[in-house]
């Protein structure tokens, strides 16, 4: 039999606060409003103070439930770090969020692509929640209807998502394929002493010799020796066929030689001081040199042909670069100056000084028509960006260390860049978001030297540390790889 006394204490008003009774943290007034309280007892009494129960009340609501991921920041551990760095976890997980939102909720997903710009720009707040809550905007009886004659048990939309093609995750390793001695590769950020020639051989200078290494069969040979003149080397660089190879030295002449034969072919004099800077254009050959001077020179008949003197520089000419159309050269210098050039003018038709310190790194976009892409020293850090066909400037990231080389991938919008002070990196970056897609390190000196290979997969970096070190930082894309299969009979000559 029910006690009046018993009945007068519960029914009589709590005057404790909700945190004293139920032990944990005032409730915000955002959960009051969201949750109506109902008191539990023998009488119903209207809604008081407070009390100690609180429960939510969905009678008459017909609530949808939709979920969310948890944001990436919410997951620890060690298996979490290395799914968010492969960015596997991220889209298994959205692709399983879709299939659900199919089969759970009649959603009409087809494919994940898209699934994860719409996830970036999600609010923290509503990424942390696993369960959202909304009132429906319309009834949802029926899925979306298979096929009668299917077997599977998921709903034609979900089928369809399962098959949609995956990209592949993109895995660039920490570590060099390969390692190569070189002893005596100088430590002077104003040289180029490596190029990796359409025939897939290296070309190295390493003191006052030049050596040559081939991709192929790994075979070492030594192409000149410049020590009988007490000279050393100071630049390098392949033509585009990959049978010359024109050598920079300290006196300031340039030798080119015929691989194929290994002999001398031509010497060019001009220059008063040393060459540290080289570009092929077709069977022309430009230099640049201490002495602040440009040369062009025709290597078929250097006597005959005048040479194209092009002084624009106050100080040494560091960088070289002709642009993909062999139409326009650009040059950086030690004074801190950008300059292009086209082949009809002796003075330069752009000229580029926001950079402040020396320009050695200069990489023309092989994708964008007109793009060109510079990095500055020590004192600068930044890798800018110019639209040199309407003579704009265009983007700017600091890099935080000295921007010693670049390089545009040839297959995708994409550049690797290599660093000196201070921290001896290589980066690899997208375009034109200027996101960092790897970060290689393993240098102990600047990485002075930069060079691809014909395929465009890898690259070589050297450094003062006397080390060649070879990366596999790009990729093919699919349509330009070639096709091994042997019952294909384009692929082989018989």
């Amino acid at each position: 039999m029910f006690h009046h006394e018993y009945e007068k204490r519960l029914l009589k008003p709590m005057s404790t606060d909700i945190s004293t009774v139920t032990g944990t943290a005032t409730l915000s007034s955002t959960t009051v409003a969201t949750y109506s309280p109902i008191y539990f007892s023998p009488t119903k009494t209207a809604y008081n103070n407070s009390y100690d129960r609180f429960i939510p009340t969905r009678s008459g609501n017909n609530w949808q439930t939709t979920f969310s991921m948890i944001s990436e920041n919410g997951r620890g551990g060690l298996v979490a770090k290395k799914t968010r760095e492969n960015g596997e976890g991220s889209r298994d997980g959205i692709a399983y969020s879709c299939l659900l939102k199919n089969e759970l909720l009649g959603a009409s997903i087809e494919d994940v692509k898209g699934q994860c710009e719409e996830r970036r720009v999600l609010s923290p707040l509503v990424t942390k929640n696993l369960f959202k809550y909304t009132t429906p905007t319309k009834d949802r009886t029926l899925l979306d209807q298979s096929s009668p004659y299917s077997l599977s048990p998921l709903s034609a939309k979900s089928q369809k998502l399962l098959r949609s093609p995956r990209k592949a995750t993109r895995k660039i390793s920490r570590i060099p394929f390969k390692v190569l001695d070189a002893p005596e590769l100088q430590d002077d950020f104003y040289l180029n002493l490596v190029d990796w020639s359409s025939q897939n051989v290296l070309s190295v200078g390493l003191g006052s010799c030049v050596y040559l290494w081939s991709a192929c069969t790994s075979q070492v040979t030594r192409l000149c020796d410049l020590s009988s003149d007490g000279n050393s080397v100071t630049s390098v660089a392949w033509n585009e066929r990959g049978n010359l190879v024109a050598v920079g030295t300290h006196m300031g002449y340039i030798q080119v030689w015929d691989v194929a034969v290994n002999k001398q072919v031509s010497k060019l004099q001009g220059h008063s001081a040393r060459v540290g800077a080289l570009a092929w254009n077709g069977e022309v050959l430009s230099s640049g040199s201490r002495d602040r001077l440009i040369l062009q020179r025709d290597v078929r008949t250097p006597c005959i042909v005048g040479e194209r003197r092009l002084g624009a520089h106050r100080q040494e000419v560091c960088g070289l670069k002709w642009s993909p159309d062999n139409q326009y050269l650009a040059s950086g210098g030690n004074d801190n100056r950008l300059y292009v050039w086209n082949l009809h003018s002796l003075s330069p038709i752009q000229t580029y000084t926001e950079h402040l310190a020396a320009v050695k790194a200069i990489a023309w976009s092989p994708h964008h028509h007109g793009l060109l892409a510079s990095g500055g020293g020590t004192a600068d850090r930044c890798i800018r960006f110019w639209n040199t066909l309407t003579g704009q400037p265009m983007q700017c990231v600091d890099t935080g260390s000295q921007v010693c080389n670049l390089a545009w991938s040839k297959h995708s919008s994409e550049l690797v860049s290599t660093h000196g002070y201070s921290q001896n990196q290589i980066l690899v970056w997208k375009y034109p978001s200027l996101t960092q897609v790897a970060k290689l390190t393993g240098h102990s000196y600047r990485v002075l030297y930069l060079a691809m290979s014909p395929d465009g997969e890898a690259i070589v970096t050297g450094a003062g540390d006397e080390t060649l070190r070879f990366w596999n930082v790009f990729s093919k894309a699919r349509s330009q790889k070639e096709n091994k299969s042997v019952l294909n009979l384009f692929t082989s000559i018989r």
